[in-house]
């Protein structure tokens, strides 16, 4: 039972294809070590779990107890995704 002033919670359970688990911090450093500015590393990442999350195939192979940011690290590690960088028109 719980006390008057604590009311349980229950979170809603995820459809996403990967749970939500926390980032490996060992990826992160090396994922950073490619990626050398933070910004650009967040985007990246954010926008690589959002693909996973909507139903894109990793580019590496997974095990079950990776989330979708280590399995975008991952590939980022990889060279599986690289930055495209602007290209200058005259």
């Amino acid at each position: 039972m719980f006390p008057d002033n604590i009311i349980p919670f229950e979170q809603a359970k995820s459809d996403h294809r990967y749970p939500a688990l926390p980032m490996k911090s060992e990826l992160v450093y090396k994922a950073a070590e490619i990626i050398t500015d933070p910004q650009k590393l967040v985007n990246i990442v954010s926008k690589r779990v959002r693909q996973l999350n909507s139903g894109r195939a990793p580019l590496i192979p997974t095990v079950p107890s990776m989330g979708a940011a280590d399995i975008a690290l991952t590939e980022i590690i990889e060279g599986k995704i690289k930055i495209a960088e602007p290209t200058a028109e005259a």
